[in-house]
């Protein structure tokens, strides 16, 4: 059964990757074939120079994915089966006599060795790629302090999470899957709560929106909407990036609404209530509260299959591991199901992009829909996004609407 589990593993690895190339370079000729013009629909608003810098971005960008799509693959065979989890599970054997500190302790290694082999596509991406195409603001000091107190809070929150996990996992008998779950979605709310007020500080400073005249304009939308939030914020994301974004967070009351300095900047007040009213529509729609929901049901089955597979030799030696155990379970299993679950990406994609439609038309019957299309385009403009992706590549990934489908989509137009 572990030789046969082991074919399984190494064909779907391979067919998942091969997939993914096949899709990216698809995406790549489709964009540069149509780099010479810029969409007619589009033609009155960006520039044949802010197209091709958009095209010549996505394709850098789709490049470094390959090349870092590479790297995980062949960091996951060498860790599974080219045994390079049995050396780190040794490393971790001075802890032998205590279980739970010895998987903790080995996750950790296993986590902190992937981290240092990404740090330099890391690099590659921040100070070479988006500075090449004039969004980097990030500096290295800035870099270096960010990835310490990433190491500090992953530390802090991360180590007891994993040791908790794997006591439960000891302790709890046949249905620790059900406890560990719990634990799980009782922490993620937790952490909706409390990311936004004492995580995100660390990295950014959020300030109340100081633009009078907008935050009335806000605070009349969010009342005739009824949406009720702790306040709205403008972020300092212009240290790190020139790309615009705005986004929610929290939970309950204790909502945010925070707009990148950036998005502030460069969109009339009139747009930014638009882009805002989009972001009500996923809430009052109850976007959020269904992705939520189907995230916690998606890892409930997850952890319910690795329930049943945690007792299973082959499952283990068929990824190359020597012993079991809570630990070698778990992360045997996290590191082999993304291949497994690759199909269901367009599925979600497809999900997540009718969400979209759904809160663009929120966004037309609260604002005006001109200027939800002229936010969309400053945006594409802004950020560089390609006009023309490749409709396969986009029909599996994109969790946004094609720029040309949306427009048409806002002004009343049949697909």
């Amino acid at each position: 059964m572990a030789a046969v589990f082991t074919k399984v593993f190494f064909v779907v690895v391979l067919l998942t990757f091969s997939l993914r190339v096949w899709l990216a370079l698809r995406h790549s000729r489709h964009i540069a074939a149509r780099r010479a013009a810029v969409p007619a629909e589009f033609a009155a608003d960006i520039t044949l120079e802010s197209h091709q810098r958009a095209a010549d971005y996505t394709r850098a960008k789709l490049r470094l994915g390959l090349v870092s799509g590479a790297v995980d693959l062949a960091l996951l065979l060498a860790l599974t089966l080219g045994g390079g989890l049995n050396g780190l599970w040794t490393l971790a054997s001075p802890l032998a006599n205590h279980p739970v500190l010895q998987g903790t302790a080995f996750i950790a290694l296993v986590l902190a060795l992937s981290g240092l082999i990404s740090l330099p596509l890391s690099l590659y991406a921040t100070f070479r790629l988006e500075a090449r195409f004039g969004f980097n603001k990030m500096t290295w000091g800035l870099f270096v302090r960010d990835g310490i107190k990433s190491l500090m809070i992953g530390a802090i929150i991360g180590l007891p999470l994993i040791a908790l996990a794997l006591w439960l996992m000891t302790v709890t008998g046949r249905h620790w899957w059900l406890w560990l779950w719990l634990v799980w979605t009782g922490f993620s709310l937790l952490m909706v709560v409390v990311y936004p007020t004492v995580i995100a500080p660390l990295f950014n400073r959020f300030s109340p929106l100081a633009d009078q005249a907008l935050k009335a304009r806000i605070e009349a939308l969010l009342a005739r909407t009824g949406f009720r939030s702790q306040g709205v914020f403008v972020m300092d994301g212009s240290k790190r990036s020139s790309h615009g974004n705005a986004y929610f967070t929290g939970f309950g009351s204790a909502k945010r609404i925070v707009f990148f300095d950036t998005l502030v900047e460069h969109l009339t007040p009139a747009e930014i209530e638009a882009v805002l009213a989009h972001e009500l529509g996923h809430f009052k729609l109850r976007h959020v509260l269904k992705r939520i929901v189907t995230t916690f049901l998606l890892s409930l089955a997850a952890l319910w299959l690795l329930g049943r597979l945690i007792d299973a030799a082959w499952f283990y030696q068929g990824l190359g591991l020597a012993s079991q155990g809570p630990a070698q379970a778990l992360l045997l299993f996290f590191l082999a199901l993304p291949a497994f679950t690759f199909p269901l990406t367009p599925l979600m994609s497809r999900l997540s992009r009718r969400h979209e439609f759904e809160a663009d038309d929120f966004a037309a019957r609260e604002t005006d829909a001109r200027d939800l299309i002229s936010a969309l385009v400053k945006l594409y403009r802004d950020n560089a996004a390609t006009l023309t992706p490749d409709p396969l590549y986009s029909a599996f990934y994109d969790s946004h609407p094609p720029a040309v489908l949306r427009i048409a989509h806002l002004k009343g137009e049949p697909s």
